[in-house]
């Protein structure tokens, strides 16, 4: 348990205000936007969806039904975007395939049980999988990205080497298991991270800076 994580969350949201995540429409849509966010710009990832939108292809079967080269085509301003076609069709086959194309089927399992099969999927990591289940699936599971990790260790709410299932853990652990609270939270998060949470950090105005370690290399108060 870490008392420190609510008043964080609590200053995180009276200086960024709600974040209003996770961008997308249907609960599909949100998926193929996890895969298709991976090390790159939300803004390139609009640019994708747009294109899949446009071509009607954002339901699990219709993507599924299109030919990979296509695929890649529609997602290009993604990035990597031969790499995400594959992994986007394993994510449809998981639908396709083991659930009938339909989602309720997909989501009617049990958290642990959904995690494992998003795990078991071909470019589906744990980030990305929590990033589903979160957003898409609705299930009270904490988001550890790098922004996440970053903000803990220099708050020192989190070992360097933690691995990620700890890191997550440790979130989950100390706060209420809400489902919005760790939408918002992941969300603040990712504000912080870019605003001032930085590699080459930008403390000046930052809402947590008061809850640095006062030991560390950038003091606290």
């Amino acid at each position: 348990m870490n008392p420190a994580l609510r008043p964080a969350f609590d200053r995180l949201l009276r200086a960024f205000g709600p974040q209003h995540w996770w961008p997308g429409r249907t609960r599909f849509e949100m998926m193929a936007g996890a895969v298709l966010t991976q090390n790159t710009a939300w803004t390139n990832v609009a640019k994708a969806i747009a294109n899949l939108r446009r071509a009607r292809r954002l339901t699990p079967a219709r993507m599924h039904a299109l030919p990979l080269p296509d695929l890649a085509a529609l997602i290009r301003p993604a990035g990597t975007f031969r790499v995400k076609a594959r992994r986007l069709r394993a994510l449809t086959g998981l639908v396709c395939d083991r659930f009938g194309g339909r989602l309720d089927r997909l989501f009617a399992l049990g958290t642990a049980d959904l995690r494992a099969a998003l795990l078991g999927t071909h470019g589906i990591g744990p980030e990305t999988a929590d990033c589903i289940l979160l957003y898409a699936a609705r299930r009270p599971v904490f988001v550890v990205d790098a922004y996440t990790r970053r903000v803990a260790v220099r708050h020192r709410w989190a070992a360097a080497g933690a691995g990620y299932d700890d890191l997550a853990a440790h979130f989950t652990a100390s706060l209420p298991r809400d489902t919005a609270l760790f939408n918002e939270y992941h969300a603040l998060i990712v504000a912080l991270g870019k605003q001032h949470c930085r590699p080459a950090p930008r403390c000046e105005g930052c809402p947590l800076r008061c809850m640095l370690p006062t030991d560390g290399p950038w003091g606290g108060g």
